[in-house]
């Protein structure tokens, strides 16, 4: 079991809070920071937010909880989410953790040769890719670098960023390129500490789209037999690693670690 305040003094960003790993994220995370610390909730869900942040705050009130809905396909909510970070007091913190858990899977009832609308392309990139790495860097110039503030930046990924599958021609370039862009980052800002994490194969929502509307047979028949044999990886497990591996902080930054090595 992790020791209470094992993260230190804390501000953290966290993406896609409201439901699945990342409102998992939320709940695990609190007992690990400090009392002082701050954690930002962004999702697009306002009422999810409000109900997560309020239990979060009866939960571990040394937490500064702070929300804010933004929806982070636009330019407008990216720099909402910005914003209510720059409103934040780094303080006496000594670590800014920058946690892109927000994504979604695109439209899998498509193969490739379907994508003709490049609306739909540039929409689900804007919210996959640029999203994030616009967030990202803007946090990194707001909380820039100073000798008492270790900046932590994760890239919650998957399995296809490496692999290919069919039908998922938008979810496998979107995950391939973010994990391209934090390994760039870690190339180019040596004190940024850069982690691709894959959590495995979870039990959400989004799970749920991709073994129920996947177009290619074979792969929609793969997910549903996993779900029906037990073979998801239990959410809390997977948050627990991800928490884990960035407490030891041991990994090559920007490196992508998945659940299973």
């Amino acid at each position: 079991m992790a020791a209470t305040g094992a993260l230190g003094s804390v501000l953290c960003v966290l993406t896609g809070a409201s439901r699945g790993f990342g409102r998992t994220l939320a709940h695990l995370l609190c007992p690990r920071l400090l009392p002082g610390s701050t954690l930002l909730l962004v999702s697009r869900t306002e009422e999810a937010l409000k109900g997560l942040a309020g239990e979060l705050a009866h939960k571990y009130p040394g937490v500064r909880v702070r929300w804010e809905a933004a929806d982070l396909g636009t330019s407008e909510g990216v720099s909402a989410a910005v914003r209510a970070a720059g409103e934040l007091q780094v303080g006496a913190a000594q670590k800014l953790l920058i946690i892109n858990n927000a994504g979604s899977i695109g439209d899998v009832s498509k193969m490739f040769v379907d994508f003709s609308d490049p609306k739909e392309v540039t929409d689900y990139m804007m919210f996959n890719v640029s999203s994030p790495l616009c967030l990202t860097a803007s946090l990194l110039k707001t909380f820039p670098r100073r000798p008492d503030l270790q900046r932590v930046v994760v890239n919650v990924s998957s399995l296809a960023a490496l692999q290919p599958f069919k039908s998922w021609a938008l979810y496998c370039s979107g995950k391939a390129a973010r994990d391209m862009i934090f390994r760039v980052l870690a190339e180019e800002e040596k004190d940024v500490r850069v982690l691709n994490y894959a959590p495995g194969p979870l039990d959400t929502d989004m799970h749920v789209v991709a073994r129920t509307q996947t177009a290619d047979p074979e792969l929609r028949r793969f997910l549903m037999d996993r779900k029906e044999k037990g073979k998801m990886v239990d959410i809390q497990v997977s948050a627990k690693k991800m928490l884990d591996l960035l407490e030891a902080d041991a990994y090559k930054s920007g490196d992508h670690i998945d659940f299973f090595d």
